[in-house]
């Protein structure tokens, strides 16, 4: 998860009690060590490979392409005023810019960028807060929790979705035996489209960052995301007013909710859910992470998480280096019978319903269930 060893063991040491003997229960008892030691083998092929080593001409230009779509924007309004095409066609340029600024911050959030931690939390705070309006503590707080357990229930915070969705096998059957009914669960991969797709960003990520700004007084945060609204009524006030700019803001929000939704959830959703089974690393990750295939466009609109099983074993390594070890990891799952899953990416946006209609039918079960 870190870059820097040698500082993570000053904090890791002081936590160390003891070595269980061998003859103790142990909480383990899932993990493969012949697995542990392969996947071990593995990572040290990667680092011989330099695979954790960042091409900063490939992120200068991501980070250009974003700063003219900024400039582009704002140029248009500029030449050819405020008229309804030309905010609607700019607002459509802002949604572009900020979907691909959201992955360049899960980039540097990730420490995949700079050699130096220090380095990356900067840029973290510029492109999260001053770009995006966002907190990057609270998205480093939620974000780090769904790695360390994706798909594990209660403790990886994304699938923690309640009361609104209920996902997973387990979830929506504790609420049916329990006769919760906070709104019709039956109908949930329905209202998915209506409120899950165009709410997230504008409405669920924007109060929740707000509220945790707020909370844990993350003043620096505070100033950074103002300077992000501060930005916006002095590029975009003199044309639509200061409750002009403020829809535009969250009209840019609104279209690129979507966009986002779907690439964080296709990958997660369909796959197993559980509570804690204290499996061993690649086994945690693999099965509750699906890849989508490989293309040209699918690694732009996704930002490379269509490679989102690499990033969850090796979530320090730049994206671009991704698809090169791909086929070690593959080999690997395949040496020990997991099931790497690839697929078309259409293919996984309709998964994300089926899987949340099959959590309505077993909550619907557990709910009428006499």
């Amino acid at each position: 998860m870190h870059p820097e060893p040698d500082i993570v063991q000053l904090y890791l040491k002081p936590l160390l009690i003891g070595e269980l003997a061998p003859g103790e229960h142990s909480q383990e008892r899932h993990k493969n060590s012949q697995l542990v030691k392969d996947f071990q083998e593995l990572r040290r092929i990667i680092e011989s490979m330099n695979m954790f080593h960042a091409n900063l001409g490939f992120f200068f230009l991501h980070f250009t392409q974003i700063l003219m779509l900024e400039m582009l924007a704002w140029l248009i309004l500029y030449h050819f005023g405020s008229g309804w095409p030309v905010t609607i066609f700019i607002s459509f340029l802002l949604t572009i810019s900020q979907a691909q600024s959201s992955f360049l911050q899960h980039d540097v959030g990730h420490l995949s960028i700079f050699k130096k931690s220090k380095w990356n939390h900067v840029m973290h705070k510029f492109v999260m807060c001053h770009l995006k309006g966002l907190s990057a503590n609270w998205w480093n707080y939620r974000h780090f929790q769904h790695h360390v357990k994706p798909n594990i229930y209660p403790k990886d915070p994304d699938i923690d979705m309640g009361p609104l969705f209920l996902l997973g096998d387990s979830q929506p059957v504790k609420y049916g035996k329990k006769k919760i009914k906070y709104i019709n669960y039956e109908k949930q991969h329905l209202y998915f489209y209506m409120v899950g797709l165009p709410l997230l960003m504008p409405v669920y990520f924007n109060l929740q960052s707000m509220q945790v700004m707020y909370l844990r007084r993350y003043w620096v945060d505070i100033a950074w995301v103002s300077s992000f609204y501060i930005r916006y009524f002095i590029t975009f006030g003199p044309y639509y007013g200061i409750f002009g700019t403020v829809l535009l803001i969250y009209l840019v929000k609104f279209l690129e909710s979507p966009w986002i939704a779907y690439v964080t959830q296709m990958s997660h959703i369909p796959m197993r859910m559980s509570t804690e089974e204290n499996r061993d690393w690649l086994s945690t990750q693999v099965l509750a992470t699906c890849n989508i295939e490989q293309s040209f466009f699918n690694d732009w609109f996704t930002g490379h998480l269509n490679f989102q099983i690499e990033h969850h074993l090796f979530p320090t390594m730049p994206r671009h280096n991704y698809h090169k070890v791909a086929p070690l990891v593959r080999s690997l799952c395949a040496k020990h019978g997991l099931q790497y899953v690839n697929k078309p990416m259409l293919r996984a946006f309709g998964d994300i319903v089926r899987a949340l209609k099959k959590s309505a039918a077993l909550w619907v079960d557990a709910y009428y269930e006499t």
